[in-house]
C-alpha cells in the first residue's frame, strides 16, 4: 500500500446464486479528498438523468467513512429499480466499507481524509424476477466490494501478475480471439 493515497483503483465480480441476475461488479476509486479522487468525488455530486449518485449510508443519518458515493454503471428507468439501487446495493456496500475499516483494509486513522466512488451493476432483470433473492443481491454486493477495496488498497493485481496471465486468461465475454 503505498503511503500517499492519491488514487487506488481496484474491482472484482461474484457471481449470483443459480437463477439469480445478483452478480456484483463494483469498479472503485479510492484516493484522499484533497487530490484528483476527491474533486471526481465533489464533481459526480451533480445529478444526471438515470445515473443518480448517492451516499452510502448504512442508515438514516449513518453516512459512513470514508464517506462514499454510488452510482448506477445502468440507467435507471423505474422506481423498482431505484429502490434495489438505494436499498439493497447501498446498504451492501456502505456495510462493506465499515467492516474494511473494522478488519484494517482501510487504515482507520485515514477514514477522514479517503473517499471511494463505487460504480455498481444492477442488472435490470432483477426487478421484474418473480424469484428475484435481495439477500443473494446483499450478499455479492458486500462480498465484491469488500474484495474491490482490497485489491485498489493493495494495487492488484500487480503488474507482473498482469504480465503473466496476458495469454493465458481471456475476458470472460471473449468470442473474437
Amino acid at each position: 500500500m503505498t503511503v500517499s493515497h492519491v488514487f487506488h483503483a481496484g474491482e472484482a465480480t461474484v457471481f449470483a446464486r443459480e437463477g439469480q441476475f445478483t452478480d456484483a461488479m463494483p469498479e472503485i476509486l479510492i484516493g484522499r479528498t484533497d487530490g484528483p479522487v476527491g474533486q471526481a468525488f465533489a464533481n459526480m455530486m451533480a445529478q444526471s438523468k438515470g445515473h443518480t449518485a448517492m451516499f452510502a449510508i448504512r442508515a438514516c443519518n449513518q453516512l459512513v467513512r470514508p464517506a462514499t458515493i454510488i452510482v448506477p454503471k445502468v440507467t435507471l428507468k423505474d422506481f423498482a429499480n431505484i429502490d434495489l439501487f438505494g436499498g439493497v446495493v447501498q446498504s451492501a456496500t456502505a456495510d462493506a466499507v465499515v467492516d474494511s475499516l473494522i478488519d484494517g483494509t482501510i487504515p482507520k486513522e485515514l477514514a477522514n481524509e479517503l473517499c471511494i466512488i463505487s460504480l455498481v451493476w444492477i442488472d435490470p432483470r432483477c426487478a421484474k424476477d418473480p424469484n428475484f433473492d435481495r439477500k443473494d443481491m446483499y450478499r455479492t454486493n458486500h462480498e465484491a466490494t469488500m474484495l474491490a477495496i482490497k485489491r485498489a488498497l493493495s494495487n492488484e493485481p500487480s503488474v507482473d501478475e498482469l504480465i503473466a496471465n496476458r495469454l493465458k486468461i481471456k475476458h470472460d465475454m471473449d468470442d473474437w480471439s
